[in-house]
């Protein structure tokens, strides 16, 4: 509070991983800050508070109620990638970078056309000192066009949405509440 209040007339970034926002901020009845001037950056642990129910849509909602902050941001990443990271825009969209691309495959391995939902393949160019530069994970994704997000952001766009069932929980937001 000492913190906020000294810079209450400043743009504040906060970054943390999402499951740690969740369980930490969100999810504290204690809590009395306006974060009204903050920009929030975060990402990890999706699959962690799913379990609680929590989805985009109350995640930004109750950090707008409680907090007053209304600029929230995720990313979609893997520490396994070196470049491949994908910021949300401001209509819960990922874009590609001009280092990275995407590819949604079917259960076959065959790439999937727009808007069809399937494993998500990521692609970096930047990985050279280890075979990291092209990752199919266990996330369901779907591609929703490129170059033309409302935004004005290039690249490619899609949406993630979720783990595919039975995935074994894990990477770096799946940290212990102990």
């Amino acid at each position: 509070n000492k913190y906020l209040y000294k810079y209450k007339k400043s743009t504040i970034l906060i970054f943390g991983l999402t499951s740690i926002v969740w369980s930490e901020l969100i999810k504290k009845d204690d809590l009395n800050i306006n974060l009204k001037n903050s920009i929030l950056v975060h990402g990890g642990g999706w699959k962690k508070i799913t379990e609680v129910n929590a989805t985009k849509k109350n995640f930004k909602k109750l950090l707008n109620s409680k907090f007053k902050l209304n600029r929230s941001h995720d990313y979609y990443g893997m520490v396994e990638q070196t470049g491949s990271i994908f910021f949300e825009c401001e209509y819960g969209l990922f874009h590609t970078s001009i280092f990275s691309d995407i590819l949604i495959r079917d259960k076959n391995f065959k790439i999937k056309k727009n808007k069809q939902k399937g494993l998500l393949q990521t692609i970096s160019i930047l990985p050279s000192s280890y075979p990291g530069h092209s990752i199919l994970t266990e996330d369901i994704g779907s591609i929703h066009g490129i170059n033309n997000c409302k935004c004005g952001r290039g690249g490619k766009i899609f949406k993630v949405h979720g783990r595919l069932l039975k995935a074994e929980t894990r990477g770096c937001g799946n940290v212990d509440d102990n």
